[in-house]
């Protein structure tokens, strides 16, 4: 399965890393599967306060797959096209959806070889990042302030 993926330079820019797929990819096809550490949702908020979030996929309250510690798991490195960069004509192709009590990234129309993977984080994901940037701009130019 890894052979169908190769992790390039996004065509987003400013998103590091994206997730391109090798193959044609039918409408409704599970792709790839979100591997990690297996951990709960309260060990989540511990790792968030430890700046070690941002690539967990929630099950439950009782299972996430944390990918932080896990860059070999190639589902990480998918992208939202939605995100704070936005490219004109670039939109999500996938969703993350829950099978089997497992995670996966599942396509919601058909895909060609060569094409990146782009699957929404949510409105909540976005809000959160556009407020801590806030709260990082501000502690910034207190820094400079105080110089």
């Amino acid at each position: 399965m890894y052979k169908d993926f190769v992790v390039k330079k996004s065509t987003i820019p400013g998103s590091g890393k994206g997730l391109f797929i090798n193959r044609d990819v039918k409408k409704g096809e599970r792709i790839v599967e979100y591997l990690g550490e297996i951990i709960n949702w309260k060990e989540c908020d511990v790792r968030v306060d430890k700046d070690e979030g941002g690539y967990v996929f929630f099950v439950n309250r009782n299972k996430c797959i944390d990918a932080f510690h896990t860059p070999e798991a190639l589902a990480r490195y998918a992208n939202d096209a939605k995100g704070l960069s936005k490219v004109k004509g670039l939109t999500n192709n996938c969703v993350y959806e829950v099978y089997k009590k497992n995670g996966w990234i599942k396509a919601v129309k058909d895909i060609k070889a060569g094409s990146e993977v782009f699957v929404s984080y949510g409105a909540e994901y976005w809000r959160d990042i556009r407020y801590n940037i806030k709260i990082e701009e501000k502690r910034q130019k207190e820094a400079k302030k105080k110089k």
